[in-house]
């Protein structure tokens, strides 16, 4: 997949303030607030930067901290982590694999059966729910 180039004015545009906030600012949303962090329907979380597949329903579960979280990416290229020695802290930030926005941070106390626990921004996130079967 190719690297989305956009300007930060293209990125203004398209996104809402609070989007662009977390996508491009590497911001936080506060806990509890999101849209997603309850949603338990079947389906696909993408960036709600570019579109790109994040994350599949099958791997989100409630870890309580008030975010959307999920123990595995849908692909290795999906998404991006890198060191964030922001606030004092040394974290793992998870970035979106095609446009690079903010998603959130990964930690190493998820469930089985990767122990990973990537905790996801809902504004970060748009929610695709599959098709019901015929």
């Amino acid at each position: 997949m190719s690297k989305s180039e956009k300007t930060e004015q293209e990125w203004r545009q398209q996104l809402t303030p609070k989007q662009y906030a977390i996508l491009r600012q590497k911001g936080t949303e506060p806990p509890h607030s999101g849209e997603h962090n309850k949603n338990e329907a079947p389906g696909v979380y993408r960036c709600a930067g570019c579109g790109a597949e994040l994350f599949r329903s099958t791997a989100k579960f409630d870890s309580g901290t008030g975010w959307p979280s999920f123990f595995e990416p849908a692909s290795e290229d999906g998404v991006a982590v890198e060191m964030d020695r922001s606030y004092g802290m040394v974290r793992t930030e998870v970035l979106c694999g095609h446009c690079d926005g903010h998603l959130g941070h990964v930690f190493p106390d998820g469930p089985h059966p990767t122990g990973q626990r990537y905790c996801i921004n809902s504004l970060s996130l748009d929610f695709e729910p599959d098709e019901p079967a015929d």
